[in-house]
Parts: C-alpha cells; sequence; structure tokens
C-alpha cells in the first residue's frame, strides 16, 4: 500500500507522527539504523513522500473528538489529519483501529506487526 501511494505521489508523514519517532528512539523503544535526525530528513525526502503538517482545520477537528473515544491527544490528531487530508490512516495502533470501526468517520489501514 505505501509503495502504491508513492507511485501516486500521495504519500504524507504527519508532524505528529515525526514527534512519536523521536520520542520513542529518545525512550529506547525505537532502534534506528542511523540518527534519528538524519533517518527522517531522508525519509522526507524519498519519492512521492511529503509531510503533513498540522492544520487548522485538523487541529480543531483532534479537540472535539472526546478524550473517552481516543485517550492520547496524538492519536486524536492523527485521526484528525487524515480527516482533513481525506486519507487512509496507517497504523498499528488498536485504539485508532477500534475508534475507526466504531465510528466510520476514519479509513484506517492495519499495520500492525
Amino acid at each position: 500500500m505505501i509503495v502504491q501511494a508513492a507511485g501516486q505521489q500521495v504519500v504524507r508523514i504527519s508532524s505528529m507522527t515525526l514527534f512519536e519517532i523521536v520520542a520513542l528512539h529518545t525512550a529506547g523503544r525505537l532502534q534506528l539504523s542511523q540518527p534519528v535526525e538524519d533517518w527522517i530528513v531522508e525519509s522526507l525526502q524519498r519519492p512521492g513522500v511529503r509531510l503533513a503538517e498540522l492544520s487548522r482545520v485538523a487541529a480543531v477537528d483532534a479537540g472535539f473528538i472526546p478524550r473517552s473515544a481516543l485517550p492520547d491527544p496524538v492519536d486524536r490528531l492523527l485521526v484528525a489529519t487524515a480527516r482533513a487530508l481525506d486519507a487512509t490512516l496507517l497504523t498499528g495502533d488498536p485504539a485508532i483501529r477500534h475508534y475507526a470501526a466504531r465510528t466510520g468517520n476514519v479509513r484506517v489501514q492495519d499495520v500492525a506487526l
């Protein structure tokens, strides 16, 4: 799915995802083959990949998602960004997948390992 999307020039990486990658790396929960900053720059330079900045629309939308539905604020921002872009959110997060199945208001693709 990612390769197909990249070929169509439509892969977007949320700025919130970058935050999570750096936080996981800093906490020792994510090991990369190179310094995290280099990994991010290289990833964003790949053909078909662009950064999806957090828009005003997505920030406001995320605020309307109840905390009881998605407790993690970053998850709410990711869902809202996907909705604002009319994009499919690739995630292994069971809370996001459950929210999507329950509400039907965001498309997700399960990429759980």
